[in-house]
């Protein structure tokens, strides 16, 4: 299951947040802030989908994240390598690699990245 761009942008807060009230969450998005009734919609499509669930104190809602940032984003890669990729890690790797706009020291990081997870096979 997949979120949309703004539920994605909500759940990026309720990530760095880890658990939050509807105010914290409202105070979390920049000017102009949304309608507390637009964020009220979208936990309640998030929730349906399985990503952000709640405790009640009172009348008050306490909303956490299901998912993990990480397990997200590492579907949401896996899915753009499938997609756009022929399923080829090398090929996303290759168009990464020559198509952003790395420096010659963050080309140097990613290669000792890549080099220590060989040695940990």
């Amino acid at each position: 299951m997949q979120l949309s761009k703004t539920e994605e942008q909500l759940m990026q807060y309720l990530w760095k947040l880890e658990k939050a009230f509807m105010k914290d969450l409202l105070d979390a998005y920049p000017e102009p802030k949304p309608a507390t009734t637009t964020v009220a919609t979208l936990l309640k499509r998030m929730i349906g989908k399985g990503f952000v669930d709640y405790k009640t104190y009172g009348k008050s809602r306490e909303y956490y994240p299901l998912v993990k940032k990480e397990d997200y984003f590492s579907k949401h890669v896996n899915g753009l390598i499938k997609t756009f990729f022929n399923d080829s890690a090398s090929q996303f790797a290759s168009f990464f690699t020559r198509k952003t706009d790395l420096t010659k020291e963050e080309l140097k990081e990613l290669k000792s990245v890549i080099d220590q997870e060989i040695k940990n096979k």
